[in-house]
This record gives C-alpha cells, structure tokens and sequence, in this order.
C-alpha cells in the first residue's frame, strides 16, 4: 500500500487537485491523506470549495492562516514537516504556485520524500510575483513533473530539467469545470442576483501589484467606475482586496460609482457567473484559463501571463497595467464558443494518474531490490 499525501491550502490548489485524487481513488493499492494548509480561511474560499468539488474532509487542517509572504510560507513549512513526519507518505502532491505549495515541496525535499508538481512549467518571467518564485523553486525540488501545455515543457527544458521528469497530461482544472459545469448552468447564479445573462462584466482583482499599492488601487476603482458606466460591473471580492478598499475608503467609491461588489463565492457560483457573464476583468491565472475553456472574453489586468496558450489559443487579452485600459473592455453581440486547447478536454487527471501509478510502482520496485 502506497500512500500519497496532498498539500493545499488555496481555492486554485483544490480546483486542481481534486480530479487527480478522484482519479486515483479508483486505482488499487493507494491511500490518500489530504491536508488543508489553511492558507485560504475565509468560508467560501475555503470550505464550501471542498463541498462544491465534492472532495472529502481533509484529513488535516494546519490553519496557516494570512500574513506577509515569509511568515505564511514559514508557518506552512512548519506545519508540512510536522505533517509529513507524521504521515510517511510514499509521494507528496502539490498544486498551483502559492505559498502553500513552496512549503510543501521544501518540507519534503528536506526529508528525501518524492514530490509532484501539478501545474509545473508555467512561466511569467516576472520576478516581482511572489508566484513566480514558488512556481520556479518547486518545479527545481520535484522529482515528476506534470505539465497542462506545450510552453511548458519548453520553459523547462531551458531551464536544465530532466526531461524524463517531465509529462505533458492537460490542464485538470479543466477537468473540474466540465465535470461541474452543469450544475453550475443549472444553478443561474446570476438570475438570482438580478443579473440579465450576457449583460455583465465579471471582475476579480487580487494581486498585489493591482491592489496593495494605494495609487494603483485608487486607478482600478475609478476604472471600474468608469466601466460602470457603461455595463453592468459584478465584483465578487477577496478578502484581502476588500481589506485594502476598506482600509483606503475605496470601497464606498465602488459601491456608490454603481459597481455590484459581493461577499466571496463559491466554486460553483462563481463558475455560473462566468458562464453567463458577458465579459471578465482579472488578475488571476486559472480564470484565465476558465474564461478560455468557456469561450467567454477575457481582459487580463497584467503586463505579462505564464498562461500564454490563454491568448495563441483561448480568449485572453492582456491589457497591461494601467487600469485605463478597462475602457476598452467590451461585451460581444454573439454567443461565447469555447476554444480547443490540446489536452484540455476533461480528461488531464487520469493521464495524471497514468503516470503516478507508473511512478510509484517503480520507486517500490527499487526500495525492494535495495
């Protein structure tokens, strides 16, 4: 019996995991022990996603929780070593590029235990994101490599990683969204918020290159009003944002410039909102992609992307940095068409699986021969 550890600890990190532990459940000869960092806390970032991707209770909570960069990553590092000792997992599963995921795969690769990168490869070239740095250090710690698209295997390749690590399996948070996506489409988020289908513009803001410098934060809010102006603007806000509006008095500024600003949603009602939404506005990496598997217009509120495929092959535009160019966001007059993107077809987790049953089997082999 193997047993597979899986560290998470923000909503993107389950959106992805959660196909692959599905997938490999069915197999034989495995155990999984799932574990929350608490990096993400708030309810809907947090646990109603788990009961939205029918995932089970974890199995541990290590309630992280906020704070700067280092301290969360310290206090996570912490808590996975612990967890880890505990556990004696055969394989250590990480996801995404948050703080959460660098922890893990540090902890591990301390302890000699084998790690897995979901989502590896991915490439902004922007070393001011925190991300960036957790995506780059964790690909050099894990010993296979999963990979969503071809840039990815490129990105690695000129950095000096052993190709016989790397496996190019889809995108599983693909895998999640059309799985779930009729019920999301059954659900109509948006008739319930009053909205009129295609007749809105979807936002999401979170990084802090957008929302912790106060200049910049003041230049989104009046974009937003702006946009206001022109289209419906429906703003489901994190709580850091919300934090950061609170804390500079924009809040009010969006609320009464005519922006809908809501409490977090869940996984599925925020998947009902981007279906219908005419448009959306985000700094984030997977809606990118959720956008593009959807057909629905994306605007990305970033000068550079590690999501490339988004734009050669998917709806994503990115308009730089400067909150000015909201005014060029626009909603079409025709019906969204999902793009073709290769390996994004709902089946990236049992490709996944393939290739970690594979993997496991021969790291047995090896520890019985020695």
């Amino acid at each position: 019996m193997a047993t597979l550890l899986y560290v998470a600890g923000a909503r993107p990190n389950f959106v992805k995991i959660a196909p692959l532990l599905t997938a490999l459940s069915r197999r034989s000869g495995l155990e999984h022990v799932l574990a929350h960092t608490g990096q993400h806390y708030d309810r809907e970032l947090s646990a109603e996603i788990l009961g939205d991707l029918e995932l089970p209770r974890p199995d541990h909570f290590l309630g992280v929780g906020s704070g700067s960069h280092g301290a969360q990553t310290a206090r996570a590092l912490a808590a996975c070593e612990q967890l880890l000792l505990e556990v004696r997992p055969d394989l250590l599963v990480v996801a995404g590029d948050v703080n959460s995921t660098l922890a893990g795969a540090l902890a591990a690769a301390k302890l000699g235990t084998p790690i897995v990168h979901l989502e590896s490869g991915l490439r902004s070239f922007d070393w001011t994101m925190p991300e960036e740095i957790n995506r780059v250090l964790t690909d050099r710690l894990s010993d296979v490599l999963l990979t969503h698209s071809p840039e990815a295997l490129d990105n690695l390749a000129r950095e000096g990683v052993d190709g016989s690590t790397v496996f190019l399996v889809g995108n599983t948070m693909v895998d999640s969204l059309r799985r779930f996506e009729p019920n999301a489409r059954e659900r109509e988020t948006w008739r319930g918020l009053g909205l009129d289908r295609r007749g809105y513009v979807l936002v999401t803001l979170h990084r802090p290159s957008n929302v912790d410098t106060p200049a910049q934060l003041a230049a989104v809010v009046r974009a937003l009003v702006g946009l206001a102006g022109e289209a419906e603007v429906v703003f489901p806000v994190h709580p850091r944002t919300r934090a950061r509006l609170e804390s500079t008095g924009a809040w009010s500024t969006l609320v009464d410039g005519g922006v809908r600003c809501l409490d977090p949603l869940g996984y599925l009602d925020f998947l009902s909102l981007q279906l219908a939404a005419g448009a959306v506005v985000t700094d984030s990496g997977g809606i990118q992609e959720e956008a593009s598997a959807l057909g629905v217009p994306c605007y990305t509120l970033r000068p550079n992307t590690e999501r490339p495929i988004t734009i050669s092959h998917g709806t994503n535009t990115l308009i730089g940095d400067d909150p000015a160019a909201l005014r060029d966001v626009r909603i079409p007059a025709v019906e969204p068409t999902p793009r073709v993107i290769p390996l994004w077809d709902g089946h990236a987790a049992e490709r996944a699986a393939d290739v970690l049953e594979s993997f496991l089997a021969r790291s047995l082999a090896r520890g019985r021969a020695a």
